[in-house]
């Protein structure tokens, strides 16, 4: 090819486009106010998560946020899927093994990112204040207590 040829690319057609999740081919933003909190049968009552992109519940890209409050543990669990924490606000503790074990936990400030692999026991807890971290990982979403009795979904009704 020489110095004076022109390549010509066309813009990715509708067909061609490979949208960031599925079905979606344009461009969105989400913002702070638009993030809807919800209360998640898998945690504790007062711990919210919110849906940011995809769908958790599905194959397929997803982000959550969690918001935990003062206090709150989560008791150890597991997650089939491979997972990533940013911490968007407060402290973040988490630790890792079979049973809570506040010698273990670990701190991370707004900013940290945190990788998980899947099927790695794990518990929180929002030790020093509410904190909300954002989770992104390939779906479906799952949660598996080590201690079934650890199980908000085994208390309810």
């Amino acid at each position: 090819m020489s110095s004076r040829q022109t390549v010509i690319t066309r813009p990715p057609t509708r067909d061609r486009a490979r949208p960031h999740q599925p079905d979606q081919t344009s461009f969105r933003a989400i913002l702070p106010e638009d993030v809807e909190w919800r209360p998640f049968a898998a945690f504790p009552p007062s711990v919210r998560l919110a849906v940011v992109v995809g769908q958790p519940s599905e194959k397929g890209p997803y982000t959550i946020r969690v918001k935990v409050p003062n206090g709150v543990k989560l008791m150890p669990h597991r997650h089939p899927e491979d997972r990533i924490y940013t911490v968007i606000s407060g402290v973040f503790y988490i630790g890792l093994g079979d049973q809570f074990d506040a010698d273990k936990l670990q701190a991370y400030s707004p900013g940290a990112v945190i990788v998980l692999p899947g099927n790695t026991s794990h518990f929180h807890w929002a030790k020093s204040g509410e904190y909300v971290t954002q989770v992104t990982a390939i779906g479906p979403l799952g949660l598996e207590y080590v201690n079934a009795a650890d199980d908000p979904r085994n208390r309810r009704k």
